[in-house]
């Protein structure tokens, strides 16, 4: 019985101690690699993102300001039609954090947390998430991920402390809604 006990306890608390340590960044990114489209391979459910298929993001450097364009665009299928939503935003990159960090405007003065948790060496995929782990995203510079890439990249959120479960796919394929 003591031993049960002290394996349920031990289990928790290594579940307690990886779930609520803060969430780590990547060491730094370079936004000139980092910028231009990604797609949307997986991501947590959000509201905003309700019926999206074919979602990419699109970052640009913007000469002489102190943001980083963002647009993020998919399309969304409903009673047979399809129409493109667009969202257009800022990210502003929080000091001293090697460009790890961002917050991400999409409506002033509200601005959320991206944090870049894991990145290939040659920019081909990146993992971003929220300190609070409420949100999660699988991007790509390609519309596909080879099953071994994606399985590595879920073996780095799980590492990370994000729960699996909600993950979903996002579609890429447009020309067939169903």
């Amino acid at each position: 019985m003591k031993t049960i006990a002290l394996f349920c306890y031990f289990s928790v608390v290594l579940i307690a101690d990886v779930c609520c340590q803060p969430l780590q960044t990547v060491e730094k990114v370079d936004l000139e690699k980092y910028v231009g489209r990604w797609y949307d391979i997986a991501s947590y459910p959000a509201s905003f993102q309700k019926d999206c298929r074919c979602t990419t993001a699109d970052y640009e450097l913007v000469p002489g300001k102190k943001y980083i364009s963002v647009m993020n665009r998919c399309v969304k299928f409903k009673k047979g039609r399809s129409s493109i939503s667009v969202a257009r935003g800022k990210a502003f990159v929080v000091e001293g954090t090697n460009n790890t960090r961002l917050k991400v405007q999409f409506f002033w003065p509200f601005r959320g947390d991206y944090y870049i948790i894991g990145l290939a060496e040659d920019y081909s995929w990146a993992i971003v998430g929220h300190p609070g782990r409420k949100y999660l995203w699988i991007l790509s510079r390609d519309s596909f991920m080879p099953t071994d890439t994606y399985n590595q990249v879920l073996a780095l959120i799980r590492k990370s402390g994000y729960d699996l479960k909600p993950l979903r796919k996002t579609p890429q394929n447009c020309d067939n809604p169903e």
